[in-house]
């Protein structure tokens, strides 16, 4: 894997538009994967949450902070190491190609 992110960039030549799309494409892509599971749990937490304040009647605005907040940072304290992990496998890829494409 000499190239990480330049399939068809010729060196020396400035950077191609193609390039650029790819860079932030990889970049989208990662920071999906690495949002998605918090985006998730939180939803998951705030629906059952709904659900169960329509069902009760209890319309107490802490009653739906407190447990996102808790499931936030379960999920934060869970999958912490593997999203560092793959922060800092991108970054270090994405720095280390630098020279390549100029």
């Amino acid at each position: 894997m000499d190239r990480p992110f330049g399939r068809g960039h010729q060196e020396g030549s400035p950077l191609k538009a193609d390039l650029a799309i790819e860079l932030f494409s990889q970049l989208i892509w990662n920071a999906a994967l690495l949002a998605a599971p918090l985006l998730l749990i939180t939803l998951l937490v705030g629906v059952l949450v709904s659900v169960l304040q329509v069902v009760t009647q209890i319309q107490e605005m802490s009653l739906t902070f407190i447990p996102k907040l808790i499931a936030a940072a379960v999920v934060l304290l869970a999958l912490g190491p593997w999203m560092l992990k793959r922060l800092m496998a991108y970054a270090t890829s994405l720095i280390s190609s630098i020279p390549q494409h100029f």
